[in-house]
């Protein structure tokens, strides 16, 4: 009798471990199915989270990888982490641009008080451009059109009256649109310098603010038939490096200027490196190779000089547009290529146009005066006399090769901004620093909408 049920009690063991064998199996194969993919990257592998950390490879390759896409020497006549620029890129541009518009935009826009004449030679037929700051025998020339020939430009954007519109169609219907979400936010906020305190209240943190916005805005454009991305859907960078692979090239830059050499010295211009001149181009690449939009649409939050214990009581907004290059960035041969990409493609036109209709959205929803640039600034320039629109040469307008619109409304440490950011978001209307008022975010989404919508729907009905 007990060796019947010693058998019995062997036999439901064995049963019991097939069993869960075989279950083990299925869970695994199952958690394996339900696995998100791994998201794609443009110089390695990155986690389904999207923490920008590499996997999937061993430790000396990884390092290999990283190790070769970031410069070793700093070199003068190129902008921090820059390439040796390609001007054969030009030649896809030649006989597409008349003279007068080419030396209008070149003047005008793009640079300040004559610093071109260095870089450029303007004849009735061509420019001739230097294209090494170090060796002025080396040389491009771009061939002026005899009459205006904007289809023949080369560009992966389209201005708004290419873009088809029926009359069924919603006001956005097949703009295609990239916002951009500026700075990083999250862990990285106090590292970018953009994570910001007054007194006891809760930290401001830009990057959290403008994904806030990015992440409303891209829902509301859905509706209304925009095509939307955005280049960040977190508060982590986009960039796979870290500050700690730009040590080398960090310390080359400062030897280069006779700065004091110490690691923390050494580490706090790597730090800039990634977050601010890395971030923004691996951004680029993605905008550029992956989504070509039509518009970007950059979201910032803007703030003055900043002293925890008072905050500013007159606020202002602004739009900027890309332009404005000062004598020192014209040395540089690779944002001197593309500035004169952005001239070619006719980059101004579109941007000056739906600029000035979303700043005029901006005013009315948010009631802020325009931001004014010092006489004579040496960095600035206004458009249109427009008080609302400036060019300027940043690091986004400059990198992605179609128009973009930069948003820099409100103070962060402005005292009706800051209380209204202390609110946090919420529908409706809420009694805000003694005013009933929507939040400052869907504020901020409305007058961008707004204004794009303005735009865009003036497009003619094709049939």
């Amino acid at each position: 009798m007990s060796n019947n049920k010693e058998k019995k009690s062997y036999a439901l063991e064995v049963t019991l471990i097939v069993m869960a064998i075989a279950v083990a199996f299925f869970v695994g194969d199952f958690i394996k199915s339900t696995t998100p993919p791994k998201l794609p990257d443009f110089n390695g592998k990155r986690s389904a989270a999207g923490d920008g950390e590499y996997d999937g490879d061993s430790a000396e390759k990884i390092a290999e990888e990283k190790k070769d896409l970031v410069p070793e020497e700093y070199k003068s006549h190129l902008s921090d982490l820059g390439l040796e620029p390609d001007w054969g890129v030009l030649d896809d541009y030649q006989f597409t641009i008349k003279k007068d518009d080419f030396t209008r935009l070149l003047d005008k826009v793009y640079t300040l008080r004559g610093s071109w004449e260095k870089w450029v030679d303007i004849s009735d037929d061509y420019a001739t451009i230097r294209t090494h700051a170090n060796d002025e025998s080396l040389s491009f020339q771009l061939h002026f059109a005899s009459e205006e020939k904007q289809e023949d430009v080369k560009r992966y954007w389209r201005s708004r009256d290419t873009i088809k519109h029926s009359d069924g169609d919603l006001p956005l219907g097949g703009v295609r649109i990239v916002i951009d979400a500026g700075h990083i936010g999250g862990n990285y906020a106090s590292v970018e310098e953009r994570n910001f305190k007054y007194n006891e209240t809760a930290p401001v943190n830009e990057g959290n603010l403008t994904l806030t916005v990015a992440k409303q805005l891209e829902q509301q454009l859905k509706v209304l038939g925009a095509l939307v991305d955005l280049t960040r859907s977190e508060n982590k960078p986009v960039n796979p490096r870290r500050a700690e692979d730009y040590l080398k090239y960090a310390k080359s830059k400062m030897e280069s200027r006779g700065e004091l050499i110490s690691d923390d010295a050494v580490m706090r211009v790597s730090e800039r490196l990634f977050y601010r001149a890395d971030e923004i181009r691996e951004r680029a690449k993605i905008v550029n190779k992956e989504f070509k939009p039509d518009l970007v649409v950059c979201i910032h939050f803007n703030a003055e000089a900043w002293d925890e214990t008072k905050l500013i009581e007159n606020e202002h907004a602004h739009m900027i547009l890309h332009g404005a290059y000062t004598s020192g960035e014209l040395e540089k041969d690779d944002q001197r290529l593309q500035m004169l990409q952005k001239i070619v493609q006719r980059c101004h036109e579109e941007e000056r146009k739906v600029s000035a209709s979303v700043a005029s959205a901006m005013a009315m929803h948010t009631g802020l005066p325009p931001y004014t640039y010092e006489p004579m600034s040496y960095r600035a320039v206004n458009v249109d006399n427009n008080p609302y629109l400036w060019a300027r040469n940043l690091a986004a307008n400059r990198a992605y090769q179609c128009p973009v619109i930069f948003c820099e409304p409100y103070l962060m440490n402005g005292s009706d901004s800051h209380a209204r950011i202390q609110a946090g978001d919420y529908e409706g209307l809420r009694y805000v620093n003694k005013m009933l008022r929507p939040s400052i975010f869907r504020e901020y989404v409305n007058s961008v909408t707004e204004g794009l919508v303005n735009y865009y729907q003036k497009r003619e009905i094709s049939e």
